[in-house]
């Protein structure tokens, strides 16, 4: 059973920074793609950044030139550089992962992430 945990959430005044981390454990087939998806209140779930096994990496418009995501493929984890935070960006941000030759997502428990002054 693959696992996904991430953690860095936090607290934070609007222009601030944080760092997301999550990680992968349990794929015998390994690690495909990861990516982060953010929940608002009220809200749509929505995709904030993709990274395949390439390390191609997809952003939403939202968050191009603000945030951004990185891969450590020996350690099956991805991190998440938020920078510039909004009062916007405030939600519970999620981590996704997909092992190879499945269809299966597997997504981990959520981090909150609240930018507030």
């Amino acid at each position: 059973q693959v696992q996904v945990v991430e953690s860095g959430g936090g607290l934070v005044q609007p222009g601030a920074s944080l760092r997301l981390s999550c990680t992968a454990s349990g794929a015998p087939f390994g690690i495909n793609f990861m990516a982060w998806y953010r929940q608002a209140p009220g809200k749509q779930r929505e995709l904030v950044a993709h990274i395949d096994s390439g390390d191609n990496i997809n952003y939403a418009d939202s968050v191009k030139g603000r945030f951004t995501a990185s891969r450590d493929f020996p350690k099956n984890t991805i991190y998440l550089q938020l920078n510039n935070l909004k009062p916007e960006d405030t939600a519970v941000y999620y981590c996704n992962a997909a092992q190879y030759f499945s269809d299966i997502e597997y997504w981990g428990q959520g981090t909150q992430v609240t930018v507030s002054s």
